[in-house]
């Protein structure tokens, strides 16, 4: 029987336009070939929009018969190059800081990004605090475009065999092999690839204020116009057949919020009579958690199959990402009455103690519709991140039908180790998605249940998923609804006061430094003055103590206490004097923060902090010396969170020296040298400073590794 129309243009999806010819692309490889080859064919222009675009990224990690540079930004410069009627456009997400240590470090001065007048690289922040613009998109010529989970960037390259150590799967000879990358990526051509090029237009001009035309294209020479762009290799999955885009857009300044993927995800998962595939690298959407539950509930509903990550990359997802998803696969578990949900993760032998990082965004209904794009099953996609998804619906044409059955198979294929056919013969034969899978797991490659790995204690730290995973912009106030009790937020007037004072109080000090003796004794060479005779007064070590705990009262930072002493007193002494300093400071917001802690700090800050703090609590030295090397807030901070929850003086104060030890020293090291090398600056004072930079940075990438390696065998140690 067939589905109703499950896409509604303006509804669940922007436009449903013809596709001339479609392929699927599974895996780094597929696609950046398959990009490549397009890219050589592209005549007037290349679009290429991302989250991530790296010019340093390999294409092709075998031989090139074409004698083209391999690297992204070398190859786009050399078609440029061959081709003076090409124009390439680059539009990268404006990244967070808290993504810099995996990207290409100022790519705006990268010489591959400004060699050619023609290659216009472009950061985009157009979009809310706090979120991203993650679409996946290149069109060539408006004629062959591409979306869905794929980046042109590093780490995403490797084959549906997801080898274990597969060197090819590395960047440089000198890093060590990535965990197995799994993704998909649409490729289309015809006029929804025109329309795929208006989208990334329509970005291109919000980002840089910058209109572009579309494509002037002369008439081909043969065959229809699309296939000019179309590789000769790629034999399609498809031809001639309707694929809609589903757009998530966060509402941004005259930017009106739209979130077709949610809604296309809720009435595909109501309109499913059989099975639900699904392939997410997260799994926290509430309205999707919602719809799936439901369906659960249901007598006769579908069978629900999810393949995930057996848990996600990166120390700071696991610890949230995680957390959010096991309680999202709680709820759907206790849903399931009929026992028609399954959740695996691919497991390939040989990996160790890393997984296959799925990464695909996928969605497959019965064999009615199919869903390949950007947006995570997570509630950012929903509505807070922008995402471009394509959606492929059968509507009755058996031709469609078999080409998602045969790619959900193809796809289940990879993750088994065995033939598409085979997976077709099996499934066949039980009747059944569930009891097909499970009759071909065996002991090689194959799908394992997702285990939970969370334990209580990570679970209790752990907000709300609308802090840590939010479906649209975050505003102040609801922050502070989650954070501060109705009873201790002030009043308008007590605010309106406190700026006033703090405005007054500014201007005063202005004042005294313009028309008072002030001005005389505050400036720069005065400053440098008094350094260099600070030294000299007798009790001088005493006096820079006090500074220490001054300074940790109102929050100064502490890091530039550190450099001063060290300019005052020499590296040995000022490295004495600053961890003392440091300690007396740290004891005296330690004793501040007990204070208040019995009065106030936890009147204040309510359950949440009270519970953190148990946990800090429980956890002692250890949590001390971790949050010391590698602080999630202010010293002071720090120190009054300590002093208020119920962390023993002694384990905070030995905890504080032993953390604060590798960083003080790393200071006190790099400030001499560099003070030496702007005295006297030759060739040994230069290679000294350059060798205490490489050993600051080494020995921070080593604690890094290590704090990874600490997280990943906690987690795994709960699955044991």
């Amino acid at each position: 029987m067939t589905h109703p129309p499950i896409l509604k243009p303006g509804k669940n999806c922007w436009r449903i336009e013809h596709a001339d010819r479609i392929a699927f692309l599974v895996d780094g490889a597929d696609f950046f070939r398959a990009f490549r080859e397009t890219a050589k064919l592209a005549q007037r222009s290349l679009l290429i929009i991302g989250w991530d675009i790296d010019s340093r990224v390999e294409l092709l990690r075998e031989d090139r018969p074409d004698g083209l540079p391999d690297r992204l930004g070398e190859f786009l410069n050399s078609l440029l190059e061959r081709n003076d009627q090409l124009h390439i456009h680059v539009l990268d997400w404006d990244f967070t800081m808290v993504f810099a240590g995996s990207r290409e470090w100022m790519p705006l001065y990268k010489q591959e990004w400004n060699s050619h007048p023609r290659l216009h690289f472009h950061l985009d922040d157009q979009h809310p605090a706090g979120a991203c613009h993650h679409q996946k998109i290149v069109v060539a010529d408006d004629r062959v475009a591409f979306a869905g989970g794929l980046d042109l960037t590093r780490g995403r390259w490797d084959t549906p065999e997801h080898r274990p150590d597969d060197p090819r799967r590395r960047e440089a000879e000198t890093e060590p092999v990535p965990q197995p990358y799994h993704d998909i990526q649409m490729m289309v051509s015809g006029p929804v690839a025109v329309a795929l090029g208006e989208l990334s237009r329509e970005r291109w001009h919000r980002a840089t204020g910058h209109a572009l035309s579309a494509p002037e294209i002369p008439a081909s020479s043969g065959g229809s116009p699309s296939s000019v762009c179309w590789p000769d290799y790629l034999a399609p999955d498809m031809e001639n057949a309707p694929v809609a885009i589903a757009r998530t857009v966060p509402k941004y300044e005259n930017q009106a919020e739209v979130r077709e993927v949610e809604q296309l995800l809720v009435d595909a998962i109501a309109a499913a009579r059989d099975t639900i595939y699904i392939e997410a690298q997260y799994f926290t959407a509430h309205k999707v958690a919602t719809a799936l539950a439901k369906r659960l509930n249901e007598d006769d509903g579908p069978e629900i199959v999810a393949l995930l990550p057996e848990y996600t990359d990166g120390w700071l997802s696991q610890n949230t990402m995680d957390v959010l998803r096991e309680r999202v696969f709680k709820r759907l578990q206790e849903a399931d009455h009929h026992g028609r949900l399954r959740l695996y993760y691919p497991c390939v032998p040989g990996l160790g103690g890393v997984c296959v990082n799925v990464h695909s965004k996928l969605t497959i209904i019965d064999n009615e519709l199919l869903r390949v794009g950007s947006a995570n099953l997570n509630n950012r996609s929903m509505g807070f991140d922008t995402e471009c998804d394509l959606v492929l619906e059968a509507n009755g044409d058996s031709r469609i039908s078999d080409v998602i059955r045969a790619f959900r198979n193809r796809l289940l294929g990879e993750h088994l180790g065995m033939a598409p056919a085979e997976v077709e013969a099996r499934l066949s034969r039980e009747g059944s998605l569930i009891r097909g899978i499970e009759s071909l797991c065996g002991a090689g490659r194959s799908l394992t249940p997702l285990k939970f790995r969370v334990t209580p204690d990570m679970d209790a730290l752990v907000p709300d998923s609308q802090i840590v995973d939010p479906d649209r912009p975050i505003e102040a106030d609801r922050l502070i609804k989650e954070f501060v009790p109705p009873a201790q937020r002030k009043p308008v007037r007590r605010h309106i006061a406190l700026i006033v004072s703090i405005l007054a109080a500014i201007l005063g000090l202005a004042a005294a430094w313009h028309w008072s003796p002030l001005r005389e004794w505050v400036n720069v060479e005065t400053l440098v003055s008094l350094g260099a005779q600070f030294e000299q007064i007798r009790g001088a070590p005493f006096l820079a103590l006090g500074v220490f705990v001054l300074a940790g009262l109102v929050a100064f930072p502490l890091t530039v206490l550190i450099i001063v002493c060290v300019l005052v007193f020499g590296p040995w002494y000022g490295f004495f004097y600053s961890m003392l300093g440091a300690i007396l400071s740290a004891m005296s917001t330690y004793a501040l923060g007990h204070l208040l802690g019995r009065n106030a700090v936890r009147r204040f800050a309510g359950t949440k902090l009270r519970e953190l703090n148990r946990r800090l609590a429980n956890r002692g030295l250890i949590t001390i010396i971790v949050v010391r090397i590698v602080p999630f807030a202010p010293f002071a901070v720090i120190n009054m969170i300590a002093g208020a929850s119920q962390i023993r003086f002694r384990d905070f104060v030995l905890g504080t020296a032993i953390g604060m030890a590798p960083g003080m020293v790393g200071i006190s090291l790099f400030t001499d040298r560099l003070a030496a090398t702007i005295q006297k600056p030759d060739l040994p004072a230069f290679a000294i400073l350059a060798a205490v930079v490489a050993v600051i940075i080494a020995s921070g990438w080593a604690f890094w590794r290590w704090e990874e390696r600490r997280r990943d065998s906690r987690l795994r140690a709960t699955t044991d």
